[in-house]
């Protein structure tokens, strides 16, 4: 499997092309609304987790929305036959604005309850894997084989600037003066916005990738013939596997070390969003690197920022080193992603992107779920350095995996 071929198109000349534009642009609004439960949903979980261990309860809720999701995924990714990319993010964006205008409904009007909020994250995620995929295969397919790096990188922007500056800070001011229930009801504002941007901008038939497949190999199958893909995956997995302790901790580091209130949570993901910005803005000038010792490069200095993170106590100094975490991670996604869909055939996408999707974000809930108890017995500065220390040691396991055997 080559690593993906140099494109000839650049962010401005992919986006001049209007239908997908329109996408990135609702994708961009949407992703600012779910940035914003990075700051409501830790502070909404500390008021409402009753007598479960408060590092347990954050981590359960952010495990949730990944569980049911993950399970629909594996069946599409590993089956021979799939549904339309376009159908599955329509459907995404359907269920999660009604679910989370209950929740926040209830929130605000104070009778949300930790088992109903966790009710409601299993049902309202449950197309959220397999939509996030159809998104980016609706994307790329739109933009074609010569654009496809630029998207990917364009929907890795989305995330810097949506997830992790404007949402995050909007959701700390937001919280701090009306609840987080209002960020929960921005939420779902957020998915009609991408609802209409995906009726609006995404054709019915976006192409081989983007539209409903035919029957054939699972992505399982596919992904036997090109083990370095499959190899990188497991690198993923773990890579992901080992951040999510942090995302547990980072609450009660800023509650507990900081001692601090939203507003300074909001700005520390603001912080990581504006690195994570600068990565992104990057990944075309990066294309014609090295794809797996790129990879390999990210995972050995990003796994320095949680053991940087756990040895200052000062909020501007958490912040210098968020921010450089997120340059060094924010190429990661859209390379990786770039590298295994330039060996893939047009009816191959669907079922190996869902796969990949799953395989990669399934250690998200087992990382929060290990996370919790984690952070319970070593502590919120014990976890980051476990975290960020394991993940020093994974780097020369994956030099191993992705270079040993091509």
């Amino acid at each position: 499997m080559a690593p993906a071929a140099a494109t000839n198109r650049s962010y401005r000349e992919v986006l001049r092309d209007r239908g997908v534009a329109g996408l990135l642009a609702g994708d961009l609004l949407a992703g600012a609304g779910t940035g914003m439960l990075l700051v409501a949903m830790p502070v909404q979980t500390l008021a409402i987790h009753g007598r479960v261990p408060v590092a347990v309860a954050v981590g359960l809720v952010a495990a949730a929305p990944f569980v049911l999701s993950t399970a629909l995924a594996t069946v599409i990714g590993l089956g021979r036959a799939g549904l339309s990319p376009r159908t599955l993010l329509i459907a995404d964006c359907v269920l999660r604005a009604l679910t989370f205008t209950a929740l926040g409904v209830l929130a605000v009007t104070d009778r949300l309850t930790l088992p109903v909020l966790l009710g409601g994250l299993l049902i309202g995620s449950v197309f959220r894997l397999a939509g996030s995929s159809g998104r980016r295969l609706l994307a790329t397919s739109m933009a074609g084989d010569d654009g496809r790096f630029a998207v990917n990188g364009l929907l890795g922007l989305n995330a810097s600037v949506a997830l992790y500056v404007v949402g995050p800070v909007l959701g700390g001011i937001v919280v701090a003066a009306a609840g987080p229930g209002v960020a929960l009801l921005a939420d779902a504002g957020g998915a009609l916005i991408l609802l209409a941007a995906v009726l609006v901008s995404a054709p019915r038939d976006a192409g081989p990738a983007g539209g409903r497949p035919s029957a054939g190999e699972s992505g399982w199958s596919i992904l036997r013939r090109r083990p370095v893909a499959a190899r990188l995956l497991v690198v993923v997995f773990f890579f992901n596997f080992l951040y999510m302790p942090i995302e547990v901790a980072l609450p009660l580091y800023v509650r507990d070390t900081l001692d601090a209130g939203p507003s300074a949570l909001g700005l520390l993901w603001g912080a990581l969003g504006a690195g994570a910005f600068v990565g992104a803005a990057l990944v075309n000038q990066l294309r014609d690197l090295p794809q797996r010792q790129l990879l390999i490069a990210i995972v050995g200095l990003w796994a320095l920022c949680p053991i940087a993170l756990s040895v200052v106590g000062g909020l501007p100094a958490a912040m210098i080193v968020f921010g450089l975490g997120g340059l060094v991670w924010a190429p990661f996604t859209p390379v990786a992603y770039s590298f295994v869909q330039s060996g893939l055939a047009p009816e191959e996408h669907q079922p190996v992107v869902t796969l990949w999707t799953t395989g990669a974000t399934v250690a998200a809930p087992l990382g929060l779920l290990a996370g919790g108890p984690l952070i319970e017995l070593a502590g919120v500065t014990g976890g980051l350095v476990l975290s960020g220390v394991l993940t020093l040691l994974l780097a020369p396991l994956a030099a191993v995996a992705v270079l040993g055997r091509r």
